[in-house]
């Protein structure tokens, strides 16, 4: 899996491209949101269109990076789910744990709103 980081305001978007399965990309995930949240970022947007593939251990990855980022009085949303992605997330019920969004400008700003 490769990633890009980028930022717009106060929020790291994370643009993540490949696969994200167990034993390669859930291990840069684990290591992408760590370094972040250990470099004080509060505000993460995970960019999911370019993922091809989420397998068991991707879901949760993802889970355990929300979870360390509550834990971190952070916040992880993710932007562009693919319908495989949005589908798997509904499958396992866990669509609802996640806040999401289909447009990056609202992503951003749905941070800001939640600071308000």
């Amino acid at each position: 899996m490769k990633w890009v980081e980028r930022r717009v305001e106060d929020v790291v978007i994370v643009d993540l491209k490949g696969k994200l399965t167990l034993g390669s990309g859930d291990v840069q995930l684990r290591s992408i949101i760590r370094d972040l949240l250990d470099r004080g970022e509060k505000n993460i947007l995970l960019n999911l269109d370019k993922v091809s593939y989420m397998d068991s251990a991707g879901v949760g990855e993802l889970v355990a990076s929300y979870t360390t980022a509550s834990n971190r009085e952070a916040d992880l949303k993710l932007l562009n789910l693919t319908s495989k992605i949005r589908d798997l997330l509904q499958f396992t019920q866990l669509i609802s744990v996640f806040e999401h969004f289909s447009d990056e400008t609202e992503g951003v700003e749905s941070f800001q709103s939640a600071e308000a």
